[in-house]
């Protein structure tokens, strides 16, 4: 056999070969009978198979992001993801969100902020082997109505309305006494009727508008038999008294702005008990309101107007430990919720003056730091101030 006579070859290999060169030589053999053993198919050879499965790569996941602006209705926004997955996130201070861990897949999300409307309602967004962004939303903030009539028609017809509280307006009724203010945000409202020889009642009433229109806020007008008479005065000096708005409640309802002089006059009044109180953007007034018995024309019901002192806050903080590039500062009247970023854009510095404080509010403050891929650390410690 040709693998005798190999292996005789082999074996007369000088002896005077060292270890080394021995057991090179024995290396070769394993090299040269190896391929031989598995051309010449000799049996109890057998090839040995991996029967591990091959390991998959790991599953890729992406994210669905956007902004839902102004910030007023994106900020704290509720954001619902459906479709090929479901979650819910809620949008940051700056109206921003992310939904992450996403598969390839067809997503629709919806934002929801309660007092806004959100235009689209909705949007699809599709996600197909890379990250989605700018599904953007808009918030519009959500207004209402306060309606009613005044009755019979021929004391409410063209009778003044005039509305204060969270906002102010004036409005007539029509041939039917009806009457509408329109466009209002949530927050609570008086609404006055006046009508030269009518009284009305109630004189005032009050309305909250919260989510929803209001309806049915009904006068009735009763013309007055007989003498009236007149309340008047004067808010000096002119700058905080020209142009004020004057409100007469009690017996009968009524405003009336002041002349270029500061001058008003309530007329056709019957007897009865009346409150005066004045009111003007900028200005304190002294009193603030007055009581007045009618049994004939009172002259000389004066204020005096004082422009409201401005204040601002000024902020410092210690830098942060870690590398940023800017602060943000927030504002809440409410300590520890219901904070509100204060400053347009980033504060580079550690100081900012919050110009936008009310007299007679206590607002408190927090600030946070951005780093440079624009994550927010958590709000700092609290502070307070008191505008007096």
């Amino acid at each position: 056999m040709k693998l005798a006579r190999n292996e005789d070859r082999l074996g007369e290999l000088p002896q005077t070969q060292n270890l080394s060169s021995r057991l090179q030589r024995a290396l070769l053999l394993a090299a040269i009978l190896a391929p031989i053993v598995f051309l010449w198919g000799c049996s109890g050879v057998v090839s040995e198979q991996n029967t591990q499965p091959n390991p998959q790569p790991p599953t890729q996941s992406y994210s669905v992001s956007g902004t839902i602006s102004p910030v007023a209705g994106g900020s704290a926004a509720t954001v619902t993801l459906s479709g090929t997955a479901s979650a819910t996130t809620t949008a940051d201070s700056s109206g921003s969100y992310t939904f992450t861990g996403l598969a390839n897949g067809t997503y629709t999300v919806t934002p929801s902020h309660s007092g806004y409307t959100l235009t689209p309602g909705s949007r699809t967004a599709v996600v197909n082997g890379a990250n989605v962004t700018g599904i953007d939303f808009t918030a519009t903030a959500q207004t209402f109505g306060i309606s009613g009539t005044i009755s019979p028609a021929t004391g409410g017809s063209g009778a003044t309305l005039a509305l204060s509280g969270a906002a102010s307006a004036t409005t007539t009724a029509n041939s039917s006494g009806n009457y509408a203010f329109s466009g209002l945000a949530n927050g609570t409202y008086a609404v006055t009727p006046s009508r030269t020889s009518y009284t009305f009642s109630p004189s005032v009433q009050t309305v909250t508008l919260n989510g929803a229109n209001v309806t049915g806020l009904n006068f009735t007008a009763t013309a007055q038999v007989g003498q009236t008479f007149s309340i008047s005065g004067t808010i000096s000096p002119t700058a905080g008294g020209a142009g004020a708005t004057v409100l007469l409640s009690g017996a009968a309802g009524a405003t009336t702005v002041t002349n270029t002089a500061g001058n008003y006059t309530f007329s056709g009044l019957a007897n009865g008990s009346y409150s005066v109180t004045p009111n003007n953007t900028g200005f304190t007034f002294t009193p603030a309101s007055q009581n007045v018995t009618v049994t004939t024309n009172v002259p000389e019901v004066n204020f005096t107007a004082a422009a409201q002192q401005t204040h601002s806050v000024a902020l410092t903080w210690n830098a942060s430990t870690s590398t940023v590039q800017g602060y943000n500062v927030y504002r809440s009247t409410v300590s520890g919720s219901g904070y509100a970023r204060v400053n347009s854009s980033q504060v580079t510095t550690l100081v900012y003056t919050d110009s936008t404080v009310l007299n007679a509010t206590t607002y408190f403050y927090v600030t946070t730091a951005v780093d440079a891929s624009g994550v927010e650390s958590t709000f700092s410690n609290e502070v307070s101030a008191a505008i007096p």
